[in-house]
C-alpha cells in the first residue's frame, strides 16, 4: 500500500500549484495560501516574504502542516493530500540555484528570484520537510478513505 499511496501523492500533488500553509504561534493557528514546488524526495518549497506572518511564525515555530486540494463542485467527491512537517527559511544561495529548475518548470520563474532572495526585503525561499502524507478521497476503491503515508524525508 506504500507505494500505491505515494504514487498518488506524487501525480496528485503534480497537478496543483497552490497549497494551503499551516503555522501556529502562542496557540494561535493560521493558514495561507502559497505556490509550491517539490522535489523527487517530496519536499515541498515555496518562496515567501519574511515579513509575512506565516514567515516570522516558521522563524518562532517550524513545525508547520497543510494541504493541496483541488478544487471540486457540489456532488463530487473530496479528494486531498495533507502533510506535516517542518519548514526552513533556505540561505544558501548555492541550495536556491539548484531550487531554480523546479521554479521555472512548474511557475514559470527565471534567475530574477534568486537575485531577489539575494536581498533582505526580497522574497525568500522556504522549504518544508515532510514527515506524515495523508490522502483522503476515494482512490480507485470506490469508497471515501483517509490513508497515511509515513514519510520522514522518504525514508523507508
Amino acid at each position: 500500500m506504500r507505494s500505491d499511496m505515494e504514487k498518488i501523492i506524487r501525480e496528485y500533488i503534480d497537478k496543483s500549484l497552490h497549497m494551503s500553509l499551516g503555522t501556529s504561534q502562542n496557540n494561535k493557528p493560521w493558514v495561507c495560501e502559497v505556490h509550491f514546488v517539490f522535489d523527487d524526495q517530496l519536499n515541498l518549497y515555496f518562496r515567501s516574504l519574511k515579513s509575512r506572518r506565516h514567515s516570522q511564525e516558521i522563524a518562532a515555530n517550524p513545525t508547520v502542516a497543510g494541504n493541496i486540494v483541488a478544487e471540486h463542485s457540489v456532488g463530487e467527491k473530496a479528494h486531498g493530500v495533507y502533510f506535516e512537517g517542518t519548514a526552513v527559511i533556505i540561505e544558501d544561495d548555492d541550495k536556491r540555484q539548484k531550487l531554480l529548475p523546479l521554479f521555472e518548470s512548474r511557475l514559470a520563474a527565471d534567475e530574477s528570484i534568486i537575485e531577489e532572495a539575494r536581498t533582505a526585503e526580497g522574497h525568500q525561499f522556504y522549504m518544508i520537510t515532510v514527515e506524515n502524507w495523508y490522502a483522503f478521497g476515494d482512490f480507485g476503491d470506490g469508497s471515501v478513505t483517509k490513508y497515511q503515508l509515513v514519510w520522514n524525508g522518504g525514508a523507508k
